[in-house]
């Protein structure tokens, strides 16, 4: 039995490799500082030593979390001649159970057994302390082995070989810390067709179709940080096809600390040259002997503690009990009519994730997957397993995963050759499947559990985003953005905008904004898909069959030209292709019983969608639906709003001989209601012009119908001959008649006649309107009429006009009360402050006089008007001197 002692980094201890991580003070992370261990040692090559500081770790970092509840700092340093594992904690008066050579626990007891186990398997092992930390560390030193030996396998048949390409590629790529590539070989060339200068200082993420799924899932960031990854992905190519990849990540630090990752990458089907090869059933007391657990025993220990890393386990395992060439392990949905592909191993990567097979495919019980059934050739029996058509397999086990008699999954493992497989063997797959489908089952719940909570949080915050604008493009926008590439790989919108009229193709998305233009005149080629307002989501073939065809015919043209040299058209074509060439599906827009359009997604070549992720596309078209309809009407109603409220003002001011004369008319709000606002100028005859300002009291439609209604009745009036206060008496007479849709108005109304003197006569009459001003050429200003009684609330009413005599340089200015009730607080501009303002305005054109009283009002408060304002400004120009 080792004693406990101080480190002496003697006899050649050089330490080649190092490997630390921190864990929480969780009960889960025991488990994760155990695969944190193994999977570090087995990439350095020491599975000798693997369980012996498999089980040392759990023990320690028990101790660590559980006793003293703390977190647990674990470093893994390698040397030429074995393993050194430090465990620290944060609890450093915890004593070391050991006194004079004698254990002073009880093997049977939890407390102080990982100290007992040290001494018992390690070479070496020591407690060190400081004032913050206890340190355990125990030294495993590797037994002799021939030189040059790290492992080996038994020696196979050749038909047994894994199959691999007569030239074999590994691409290389280096990935820094912020997950840019910094290295990539000439493979790696080959294999995508990207050259080292095109790939550089670009993030991984940019060329990695991960898969994603909301709320769930390990992302490629937390893959790269790492110490030691495995597993499948897929790279986009130059060509835009995605080319399945079996990966190996190793995190590694340079001369000055500074860490990358390591990326070795080979086609999935060549995984063998990189795969870590299962470790060997052990009869010595190794730690899967040792374990009762029959779904230890199958999965190992421990358990991926996450659903797609146990299917994925269970896979490689099933396939490697029966000596198959690939498996694959399918779960049912809620109403068990239909299986969908979970995880899968030596098969075609389209076939790998979220296909969806029935679950009864003949009358015969070989026809269901509620049984087991046994195919010793599959050329004989076209079609009995769909999955594997086109895979070159021959013969295939399957057996179901039932939880209380209920189906839950399929297992099956499939060979190359034929007549592999017998009732035993199903019998043995059917045993492991007996012990896994609890625990898959329990993982599944424990996934869609969380991804009904992701889901939840995604359809809140597309509600909050969708709510916030009643703009339709902009909720076009809004609704293909959410969904890619969260929910899809690209996005359609067709919108309707009647009963009568077709689909238009409105939004086109594609994550790849290089492909957005191909995937738009694709879909534009193409007969857009039936308005069916049956709810949820249906296939859609014809984009991924238009683009085969284009594709196609694309090949074709180029392979029968001159001198056999391809175009970058192809590249496009097929491009877009393999971005349509997955599954399309179509889900129903329907606001208010009608169907207002069609939300349209799409994934990439051979690629399927969950059932989950249809079912949350549907509730966000719902939601969206109902946005664009709002947006639509609000459009509409923007649109006649804004239509009314150009009918109201005049289409254009006439040029008056001799006089100067400018507008300037903002009305208040976004445009979605009708100013009372209103303005004129008219001629009457020869020489003589009408003008008017005028404000109806309050805004909308009734307001409109009055502003309408005196605007074209003092042209009306005026052209017939009538004078002023005759003008404005018929107008309050019909303004009466109009009873409870009446509404009062103020008016300002005149007549101009200039003068052969260069100067202008106006007769003027100011029925409740703020008065008009007169600014002379020594910066004088006067009203230049009397207030008189409003329009629309007594009958009998008596006006009068006056007469106004405009000299050259002379300037009248009138406004609506949108300009003297600005408000900052209590301050208000008023007619004062008009005054003022006007009385800097010497010598100014009637343009700048208008334009600045408009900027003296708006810097007069910083809120926007709250009113709307019209200012009309006639200005007599000063003779030339010659």
């Amino acid at each position: 039995m080792a004693q406990p002692g101080v480190e002496t980094r003697t006899r050649s201890s050089v330490i080649t490799a190092r490997a630390a991580a921190s864990f929480d003070p969780v009960g889960r992370s025991v488990a994760t500082a155990r695969a944190f261990v193994r999977d570090t040692l087995q990439g350095w090559g020491y599975s000798e030593v693997v369980d012996d500081a498999v089980v040392l770790t759990s023990e320690l970092v028990t101790n660590a979390i559980v006793h003293a509840g703390t977190s647990a700092d674990v470093l893994c340093l390698r040397t030429e001649d074995g393993v050194r594992v430090e465990v620290a904690d944060r609890y450093p008066e915890r004593e070391i159970p050991v006194q004079g050579g004698r254990a002073l626990v009880h093997p049977d007891r939890e407390n102080g057994r990982g100290l007992f186990l040290c001494a018992a398997l390690a070479g070496r092992w020591g407690v060190e302390y400081t004032p913050t930390q206890k340190r355990v560390w125990f030294q495993l030193d590797l037994p002799d082995r021939p030189i040059g030996t790290r492992s080996a396998g038994p020696v196979l048949p050749d038909a047994l070989l894994p199959v691999a390409d007569s030239r074999i590629r590994v691409a290389v790529a280096q990935i820094d810390r912020g997950g840019a590539i910094t290295a990539w070989n000439e493979d790696a060339e080959e294999l995508f067709g990207y050259g080292a200068e095109q790939v550089t200082g670009k993030p991984l993420g940019d060329l990695a179709a991960w898969p994603h799924t909301p709320g769930i899932g390990t992302g490629l960031a937390e893959a790269l940080r790492l110490s030691r990854w495995e597993g499948s992905y897929g790279i986009r190519c130059a060509d835009g096809r995605v080319i399945p990849v079996y990966a190996s990540h190793l995190r590694v630090r340079d001369a000055q600390g500074e860490p990358s990752t390591v990326c070795l990458l080979v086609r999935e089907y060549e995984r063998a040259v990189l795969q870590t090869p299962q470790r060997p059933s052990t009869s010595d007391g190794g730690a899967e002997s040792r374990s009762s657990d029959p779904f230890e025993v199958f999965i190992g220990s421990p358990a991926p503690d996450d659903l797609d890393g146990l299917l994925q386990r269970t896979v490689e395992r099933a396939r490697d009990m029966l000596d198959g060439d690939s498996a694959f392990l399918l779960l049912a949905t809620d109403d068990e009519t239909e299986l969908e592909v979970r995880a899968s191993t030596g098969l075609p990567f389209a076939r790998q994730r979220f296909a969806r097979v029935p679950v009864e495919t003949g009358a015969s019980r070989y026809g269901s997957a509620r049984m087991p059934a046994v195919h010793e050739d599959l050329a004989a029996v076209p079609g009995a397993v769909p999955l594997l058509e086109g895979t070159g397999m021959r013969s295939v086990v399957t057996v179901p995963l039932k939880v209380e008699g209920r189906l839950t999954g399929s297992l099956g493992v499939a060979a190359e050759s034929a007549h592999r497989y017998s009732n035993e063997e199903a019998l043995r797959l059917q045993f492991a499947a007996d012990r896994i489908a609890l625990a898959v089952e329990s993982a599944r719940l424990g996934e869609l559990e969380r991804l009904r909570r992701g889901s939840l949080s995604f359809l809140v915050e597309a509600s909050d985003l969708l709510a916030g604008t009643l703009d339709r493009d902009q909720t076009l926008a809004l609704m293909a953005q959410m969904t890619v590439p969260t929910l899809a790989t690209w996005c359609a919108v067709y919108t309707i905008a009647d009963q009568a009229s077709d689909p238009y193709l409105s939004y086109v998305l594609h994550e790849d904004e290089d492909r957005i233009d191909g995937l738009k005149a694709l879909l534009s080629s193409i007969a857009p898909p039936d308005p069916v307002p049956t709810p949820g989501a249906r296939v859609w073939a014809a984009p991924g069959e238009a683009a085969h065809r284009a594709a196609v015919n694309t090949s074709m043209r180029e392979l029968g030209g001159t001198g056999g040299r391809l175009s970058a058209g192809i590249d496009t074509t097929l491009a877009t292709a393999a971005a349509v060439g997955g599954e399309t599906v179509v889900l129903p827009l329907v606001a208010r019983n009608r169907v207002i359009g069609m939300l349209t997604l799409g994934k990439p070549s051979d690629d399927h969608f969950r059932q989950e992720i249809l079912e949350l596309a549907e509730d966000l078209s719902r939601r969206a639906a109902l946005a664009l309809d709002n947006a639509r009407l609000y459009s509409e109603r923007v649109a006649i709003s804004q239509s009314l409220q150009r009918s109201l003002l005049p289409p254009g001011l006439p040029d008056v001989p001799g006089v100067e004369v400018d507008v300037i008319y903002r009305a208040a709000g976004e445009g979605n209601e009708v100013g009372g606002d209103f303005y004129d100028l008219f001629p009457i005859r020869d020489n003589a012009y009408g003008f008017a300002i005028g404000d109806v009291c309050g805004t909308g439609p009734e307001a409109a119908a009055v502003t309408g209604l005196a605007r074209h009745a003092l042209r009306l009036l005026a052209r017939e001959g009538f004078g002023g206060p005759a003008v404005l008496e018929r107008l309050n007479a019909a303004i009466l008649d109009e009873g409870a849709r009446s509404r009062f108005l103020t008016l300002l109304y005149g007549e101009l006649w200039p003068q052969e003197d260069g100067s202008a006569v106006l007769k003027v009459v100011c029925a409740g309107h703020p008065l008009p001003l007169r600014l002379r050429q020594d910066g004088t200003v006067v009203p230049a009429a009397d207030p008189q009684p409003l329009l629309g609330v007594l009958e009998d009413l008596e006006l009068y006009e006056q007469t106004v005599t405009l000299d050259p340089g002379d300037v009248l200015l009138c406004v609506t009360d949108g300009v003297t009730e600005r408000r900052e607080g209590t301050r208000m501009l008023g007619d004062d402050g008009l005054a003022e303002v006007l009385k800097t305005c010497t010598g100014l054109t009637a343009g700048a006089v208008a334009a600045r009283i408009l900027r003296a009002v708006e810097r007069f408060a910083q809120e926007p008007a709250s009113d709307d304002m019209a200012i009309l400004a006639m200005r007599i120009p000063e003779p030339e001197h010659r």
